[in-house]
């Protein structure tokens, strides 16, 4: 059954949810992790978002992540692949709240080093952010029940963004 998209208003409280999460995903990987980012819009102070936490954890090498997927299954994740096949494999926790989806990947992986770079430029960008939450807001009741579409056309914006970030940083 699809799940509903829903976008709710900032929460002060992800901040602490993310700590949390950190700590349970540095109990459960242990030595594999190098960091563990809060990305996606949870992660953007003010920014309306789905009531999900989104949580990169870089680990040491590409070899670990067989061996940190287990670690996670075993601790109640769902897998849900490499669905781009970009080296990057999710997983969500469903019974906590917020829900924790959190994403393996190894040191210098595109895709995380672009979360991070989106996440940063909406934190100083308030304009961008704004228009940002008023995209995915528009994108949620065009597309309730359908999550795959909601996110595959949010890209171009994000891509937008990340751009205009690369180039502020030459």
């Amino acid at each position: 059954m699809p799940t509903l998209v829903e976008i709710v208003p900032y929460d002060p409280k992800w901040v602490d949810d993310f700590s949390t999460a950190e700590i349970l995903l540095r109990n459960i990987l242990g030595g594999y992790v190098v960091a563990v980012e809060h990305v996606g819009s949870t992660a953007v102070p003010g920014l309306a978002a789905k009531p999900v936490l989104d949580v990169d954890v870089v680990l040491s090498s590409l070899g670990d992540i067989a061996e940190a997927s287990a670690a996670l299954i075993g601790a109640g994740f769902e897998a849900r692949g490499n669905r781009y096949d970009d080296d990057v494999w999710a997983f969500l926790l469903k019974c906590s709240l917020p829900q924790i989806r959190a994403y393996l990947c190894s040191p210098f992986n595109r895709t995380h080093e672009r979360r991070i770079l989106f996440r940063n430029y909406l934190r100083q960008h308030n304009d961008t952010a704004l228009k940002y939450s008023n995209l995915k807001r528009r994108l949620a009741d065009h597309f309730p029940y359908d999550g795959d579409s909601y996110t595959s056309e949010k890209s171009a914006f994000i891509s937008e963004v990340v751009y205009v970030a690369q180039r502020g940083m030459e």
